[in-house]
């Protein structure tokens, strides 16, 4: 046999591995908890400080909304006025207004109702924004065209100003639902609008096109599988609006529209606002508790986006 034909003898080099570390690039891990995009914003919010510190705040609120007495024992509609601007004495810690009310006493009854009204809001506007924007995004075509419209109506109008004309309107009639129907009417469309455009977004999608496949109601594949999974954007929306329906109520009390008989942070601002230069802790009190409260949920809303958000988790 001629040298040209034989067999190369030459050694071939090959690179050192190991085939632990080679399996594990392809294995699958089967064991763990099983995951979701939920579980994995609640597994990060538990790891945020701010969830703490605001959960713990609004926590505290609704407890002295709830169970007033719990904080005071003091009657915040009983007015001396000896004691009239007084500072702090035992059992009154910060001390009385012009009209000889206890200031920590009306703070603390006066979350109930920026609270009750702040819930009500949310929920009228949860419902509102949901349906026209899911309806909206999902079928589009006419409904579309005309529940887009709708929303542009009303969200031409400043929701604020809306309420002042509903309240003063019915100045006969004011109570809780009243004002939670004429600041909610109003301001929805923001959620309608955000909601619409993830609705847009999920239902392209091949779980979507899937159910379609295989005869499921358009129905009831919005309801089970789209809403399900466009519904992120509105938890944050929902609560950071919260925050500003309270902040809505305060300025319709402000502004002497708010609702008789009740206390209110807004109204004791507003009848503190002329001891601005004298005495103002008789300002300064209720505007720190209204300041704080709004505060709280708009950080809880701000951990809940990032939470929500997996670019914003990777980055952290």
């Amino acid at each position: 046999m001629s040298s040209n034909n034989r067999p190369s003898t030459k050694e071939h080099f090959v690179a050192p591995f190991e085939e632990a570390e080679l399996g594990a690039v392809d294995s699958v891990r089967a064991e763990g908890k099983p995951t979701n995009l939920y579980l994995d914003a609640w597994r990060d919010m538990r790891r945020r400080p701010m969830f703490y510190i605001s959960a713990t705040l609004i926590l505290l609120i609704v407890i002295a909304a709830l169970f007033p007495g719990l904080f005071t024992a003091e009657d915040p509609t009983r007015g001396l006025l000896e004691r009239s601007t007084g500072g702090p004495i035992p059992g009154h810690p910060l001390g009385f207004t012009k009209q000889g009310y206890d200031i920590f006493a009306r703070i603390v009854y006066g979350a109930s109702t920026s609270l009750t009204v702040g819930f009500l809001v949310t929920v009228l506007v949860v419902v509102l924004g949901i349906v026209f924007g899911a309806l909206a995004g999902f079928y589009g075509g006419w409904i579309d065209s005309v529940l887009s419209r709708a929303g542009d109506i009303f969200f031409a109008i400043p929701y604020i100003l809306a309420a002042v004309v509903i309240m003063s309107a019915f100045s006969a009639h004011r109570s809780v639902f009243v004002m939670a129907m004429a600041i909610g009417l109003f301001s929805w469309p923001s959620t309608a609008r955000i909601l619409r455009a993830q609705v847009l977004r999920v239902k392209e999608s091949d779980f979507v096109m899937a159910s379609t496949a295989i005869g499921i109601s358009r129905f009831k594949i919005l309801m089970s599988h789209v809403l399900p999974n466009s519904i992120a954007p509105v938890i944050v929306v929902t609560t950071i609006s919260l925050g500003a329906a309270i902040t809505a109520e305060a300025t319709l009390s402000f502004l002497g529209l708010g609702i008789p008989n009740t206390i209110s942070w807004g109204g004791d601002i507003s009848d503190a606002q002329s001891l601005l230069r004298t005495h103002p802790e008789v300002l300064i009190y209720p505007s720190i508790a209204l300041s704080v409260t709004v505060l709280s949920f708009i950080m809880l809303g701000e951990v809940v986006r990032d939470a929500l958000d997996p670019k914003a988790r990777a980055s952290r």
